[in-house]
């Protein structure tokens, strides 16, 4: 009986041990806008967690966390609060260079952006040039603060001719600064940017749309270089989870929008034109072209390498 009892309390313990090794907790950091639908999806349906079950055989607990901008992500990346982010691709590179201790592990969206205007008389980039009118954006070194750069570069201006005309606000608050005449400029992303093109009053500065298409990588997702190295079943889920999240969007716009509209307010119908107009995608692309320019503007000071020092080796893109 002694021993009966004693092989069943070994049986526990292992089972226990089991369970216990194919348990596991994620942090995931994100951000507002349509841009980042699929990581919403991903979110309400549990999709990371069920390709973590199918892989692993055990419980994924995961943290969602909404952060202001890339900058946030990386400071919590770096304090190990944050495991997973998703961010623009330039403050992605801008850690990497730094090195926050991530690599990019997937592309999420290519986003088109605007920069709009309330005063008639700013027709340009140069009207802005020696104005002292503030521009809001999401951060100082954010992707929208390399499009505009890149903007200027393209119309033979310095590229940084504008950095102390910006303010950083969310997104949303720079729409709310820019409708009630707070501030007269506004560079922002979908949805933000249709609704600016909606409102009469506003004008819009052509130069900045062909800075970076929206056929780009826009938001990338970066994962911990520790946790990709010693949890292999943990990242595989995670990128086969947001794989299927960014497949369900493109296969199921609807679907989609009556999610995504929860969180930013939006009308379904107008949420599904607003989706229709983004490029959901896993394979990045442009963000070698990205990081060389950034590196030759002084937006990094490291030289960030090839596009292999930059992603994990199962990214796909350029």
């Amino acid at each position: 009986m002694k021993r009966t009892l004693a092989i069943l309390l070994l049986v526990l313990v292992c089972a226990a041990s089991v369970s216990a090794e194919g348990s596991a907790r994620l942090t995931i950091a994100y951000q507002y806008g349509l841009a980042y639908a699929p990581v919403v999806v991903a979110m309400q349906q549990g999709l990371i967690e069920k390709a973590y079950a199918d892989a692993a055989g055990g419980e994924l607990e995961i943290e969602w966390v909404q952060m202001s901008s890339g900058a946030d992500i990386n400071t919590g990346v770096m304090s190990g609060s944050v495991d997973v982010g998703f961010m623009g691709v330039g403050p992605a590179l801008t850690g990497i260079s730094k090195n926050v201790g991530y690599r990019i592990f997937s592309s999420l969206s290519g986003q088109e952006h605007g920069l709009m205007s309330s005063d008639p008389e700013i027709k340009s980039l140069s009207d802005i040039i020696g104005s002292g009118s503030q521009i809001a954006l999401v951060n100082i070194g954010s992707i929208q603060h390399i499009i505009l750069a890149r903007a200027l570069s393209l119309n033979g201006s310095d590229p940084h001719a504008l950095d102390a005309n910006l303010v950083a606000m969310k997104h949303p608050d720079g729409m709310n600064a820019l409708l009630t005449g707070s501030l007269p400029l506004h560079l922002t992303t979908n949805p933000y940017i249709y609704r600016e093109r909606e409102t009469e009053g506003l004008y819009e500065i052509e130069e900045l749309k062909s800075a970076w298409p929206k056929e780009n990588s826009f938001i990338v997702g970066v994962a911990a270089i520790e946790m990709h190295d010693s949890e292999p079943e943990l990242y595989a889920a995670l990128c086969s989870g947001l794989s299927a999240a960014i497949e369900y969007v493109n296969g199921n716009i609807e679907a989609t929008a009556e999610l995504t509209s929860q969180y930013d307010g939006n009308a379904v119908e107008d949420e599904i034109r607003y989706l229709q107009m983004g490029n959901y995608s896993a394979e990045t692309r442009g963000v070698e072209e990205m990081a060389a320019f950034m590196f030759e503007n002084g937006f990094i000071e490291a030289d960030p390498g090839s596009y292999a020092d930059l992603v994990f080796d199962n990214v796909k893109g350029n």
